[in-house]
């Protein structure tokens, strides 16, 4: 993860060459000294691609989760704060969106406006933001349950300071189209676009396959692994012996002090 992050937010300075340049007279070579991992069809170093291919998928999908997340919170506060008919607008709206499954939503976008990068980060946006609106939604109505927002309301606070004093910071804590074609359009590297560009050469050159598919796959583990660490570290761990002794060893020394006091 730290590999990834670091490659996408450097790659402009980091990749050795123009990954867009093209050299007719060196198509699919080898690891050369002047090309690391070799070259493509195209002739392209394939490891500068590699690389700026990072900062396009970091760049693309930091802008849908905050496309999507600011989308879906401020619609699932909303909800759970005004309840009533407002909510059960809101809430319709969310349960058609979920209904109706993702990729379908992204492809229908693609369909009607065109491929292209900026495209798929509105497609994917309006295909995931209901998610976060629903859990926005729970989070803002457990919230305006909660003692001190009725303590607030009867104080005489306004709407406004409720909403965004207390209600939105709180729901905000809580809260494979490139591979099809429909996505990032060449010649701007991407993992997916490079897999497909690389399809028709898997058999007479499969580096140029198993490179970005191991970029792929490694980003998707580690993006795994580093969110079931943030889960197993919500759940409580049993003490070790040696810390249940020294534990002991405190209490006894606290229970001395107060009898002798």
């Amino acid at each position: 993860m730290g590999l990834f992050l670091a490659l996408g937010s450097f790659a402009p300075w980091l990749a050795p060459q123009d990954p867009s340049a093209q050299n007719l007279l060196e198509t699919g070579q080898g690891p050369t000294a002047a090309h690391w991992l070799g070259t493509d069809h195209l002739g392209r170093d394939t490891l500068s691609r590699l690389i700026i291919a990072a900062n396009t998928s970091l760049v693309s999908v930091g802008s849908v989760l905050i496309i999507a997340m600011t989308v879906g919170v401020a619609m699932g506060t909303i909800a759970g704060y005004h309840r009533g008919w407002v909510d059960d607008l809101l809430m319709r709206i969310v349960d058609v969106g979920l209904s109706i499954p993702s990729l379908i939503t992204a492809l229908a976008v693609i369909g009607i406006v065109g491929p292209g990068y900026w495209t798929m980060v509105l497609a994917l946006s309006l295909a995931w933001w209901p998610m976060s609106g629903r859990i926005s939604r729970a989070v803002a109505v457990s919230i305006m349950s909660k003692p001190h927002i009725e303590a607030l309301r009867v104080l005489g606070a306004s709407p406004l300071r409720i909403y965004f004093g207390h209600l939105l910071p709180a729901a905000l804590a809580v809260a494979t189209l490139s591979f099809l074609g429909l996505g990032i359009q060449p010649p701007t590297p991407e993992w997916g676009q490079m897999l497909v560009d690389a399809l028709p050469y898997l058999e007479s050159d499969p580096r140029q396959v198993i490179l970005p598919g191991l970029a792929l796959t490694a980003a998707v583990i580690g993006f795994n692994i580093l969110g079931e660490s943030i889960a197993l570290n919500r759940i409580p761990k049993p003490l070790s012996r040696r810390t249940l002794a020294l534990r002991r060893i405190e209490v006894a020394g606290w229970a001395k002090e107060n009898s002798n006091a």
